[in-house]
């Protein structure tokens, strides 16, 4: 720019809010190594997902891929539907940083439906709710796997947040970043794309955590073999290279086979003991429709859908935990707990 101007590039790039100043985004620079390093990572992890998948649709799941390539917001909306379910999971420790799910409407309705048993499922806040747990439950072993092989066991991410928008305001990393592209079949044979998006400070995190811990472990320390001639007698190393004296002798300690919490552990624990939470009771739900609301009055009866003596539902945060019947302890209500939900039948719930 030596006449004082902007190229276009440079004007498409201030437009885009690509360019910060005069610097330029260098993230794709040297991505090579970070490319194949999440790769050969999360290639690992299709199986896991799968089968995670499977287990929650109750099909057949099969997931081929995952294709990564480096890309930008222009491009990636480019490919997207004009309409997508999209789920935040962004890593808040170990890997702080950008980590984002995207799926096509139509393929987060088939996911619901399979998980919820519902054939004809709306994007509302049940089903967001749905496609939330499900990523959860895919991020999971995802951190598990991190956690082995980089050694670093702070990494977490959180709680998985599931939106329905139109693909133009998907909020996406700045810049350069990394994409995985997985085929999915739930089973009827139609193949459907999702996408995986990793911040690019996410990216280079995990591929140097990585390439630490697949650094070969430093060579041992060269044996002092040498031999000595006195009277023309040798003492040190014997026939073969073996060593005259034998060595001392220990028997093998092998770790107890039962995991046992470690301070840290105990410690990150103790720091949310005191967190409130919000513990709900519900007997029963129903569907209004608003004018029927509007006529309700005093003396209006209620039908819900549970019957007289069934388990009521205890939520925490409005997430479904237990069941449990309804009893009075002095003039109060109160619920003693039955049953402890599983994940699940929180699923299907």
């Amino acid at each position: 720019m030596s006449d004082g101007t902007l190229s276009q590039a440079e004007l498409d790039a201030l437009l885009a809010g690509g360019l910060e100043g005069s610097a330029t985004t260098t993230v794709a620079k040297g991505s090579d190594h970070e490319r194949k390093v999440l790769h050969d990572f999360l290639t690992s992890t299709v199986d896991t997902l799968a089968a995670t998948f499977g287990q929650l649709t109750a099909t057949e799941v099969s997931i081929q891929g995952p294709e990564l390539s480096f890309t930008n917001q222009d491009s990636l909306i480019e490919q997207l539907p004009d309409t997508v379910t999209v789920v935040k999971a962004d890593f808040n420790a170990g890997f702080p940083g950008e980590h984002v799910f995207i799926m096509a409407e139509a393929t987060a309705k088939a996911i619901a439906a399979r998980m919820t048993q519902e054939e004809d499922i709306k994007m509302d806040d049940m089903a967001l709710s749905v496609i939330g747990e499900l990523v959860s439950n895919l991020v999971g072993p995802q951190i598990t796997a991190l956690t082995k092989q980089t050694g670093n066991k702070s990494i977490a991410s959180i709680s998985p947040e599931a939106s329905n928008v139109p693909k133009a305001v998907v909020a996406l990393p700045r810049g350069d970043f990394l994409c995985a592209v997985y085929q999915l079949d739930l089973g009827d044979g139609n193949v459907q794309q999702w996408w995986e998006v990793y911040g690019p400070k996410v990216t280079e995190s995990i591929a140097r955590s990585m390439g630490k811990a697949e650094a070969p472990a430093a060579a041992p320390p060269p044996r002092n073999d040498t031999m000595s001639a006195r009277g023309g007698g040798m003492s040190g190393t014997g026939k073969n290279g073996m060593s005259g004296q034998p060595a001392h002798v220990q028997s093998v300690q092998f770790p107890g086979l039962m995991p046992h919490p470690t301070a840290q552990e105990q410690g990150n624990i103790g720091l949310i003991m005191d967190v409130f939470m919000e513990m709900t009771v519900e007997l029963g739900r129903t569907k209004k429709l608003i004018k029927e609301i509007l006529g309700m009055g005093e003396g209006t009866i209620i039908e819900l859908d549970k019957l007289a003596g069934e388990p009521v539902d205890i939520l925490v945060n409005h997430k479904l935990i237990a069941k449990g019947e309804v009893v009075v302890i002095d003039e109060n209500f109160g619920v003693r707990v039955t049953e402890i939900v599983s994940p699940m039948e929180r699923m299907h719930d």
